[in-house]
């Protein structure tokens, strides 16, 4: 997937600009809109409100996550793994901005509501891709793994919003490696080999529904 490149951003900047300096409460669309120098109904035509100001870039990952794991994948749990990284790498292409943004999400209860509602989405979206994916899954392997792998996401995220200095998405990839490990589902040398006969060797945390689709990709 692509970086997202929405022209909305310089809005986006001014918003958070005026809500740091002078709170969310105290600043209005009007302030907002002079400042990013758009019209008033603009602004309502772009966002509708002041709390989509700051959440719009997760509106807009959100459908670019649901399209990519629309396209179909041989291997649905990287592919979860995949979009995960995808939403890391966006804010930390401008961590400056995904740094005020925690900032003022933080100091407005009704912002940190919307937050922990926003997340879940994700974490929603994992689930049902995994179920679709992968037939007779059991639930419980398809909410867990789609939960873990949002919480890893969030636990680095919060690393590089709440520091200073840059953190590599190789960080992320690494600890979502140790998730698919952990679920027996990360690749190994032996996945890829190929003989006229098969042996297969499967560890025992592994989802019988892998189990099941690793045996079908392989012997179809």
């Amino acid at each position: 997937m692509h970086q997202s490149a929405d022209p909305r951003t310089g809005v986006v900047a001014a918003a958070l600009d005026l809500f740091r300096l002078q709170g969310f409460d105290q600043t209005s669309v009007e302030q907002i809109a002079k400042a990013a120098g758009v019209s008033r109904s603009t602004f309502f035509r772009q966002f509708g409100g002041k709390e989509d100001v700051v959440f719009t870039d997760h509106e807009v990952l959100l459908e670019e996550v649901r399209a990519f794991l629309a396209e179909g994948h041989r291997d649905p749990w990287d592919a979860v793994c995949q979009a995960s990284q995808h939403v890391f790498s966006h804010f930390a292409h401008d961590p400056e901005i995904a740094r005020l943004r925690y900032q003022v999400v933080r100091q407005v209860p009704a912002l940190r509501e919307r937050e922990i509602v926003t997340v879940f989405r994700y974490e929603r979206l994992f689930d049902e891709y995994l179920r679709g994916a992968l037939p007779g899954i059991d639930p419980l392997d398809a909410v867990g793994f789609a939960a873990l792998v949002t919480a890893v996401h969030n636990h680095v995220l919060r690393q590089l919003l709440r520091g200073t200095k840059r953190v590599a998405p190789s960080v992320l990839q690494s600890a979502l490696d140790d998730v698919r490990r952990r679920y027996g589902v990360l690749p190994d040398a032996a996945d890829e080999a190929h003989d006229d006969m098969v042996v297969a060797v499967f560890p025992r945390a592994m989802p019988i529904a892998e189990v099941t689709r690793r045996l079908q990709s392989d012997l179809g």
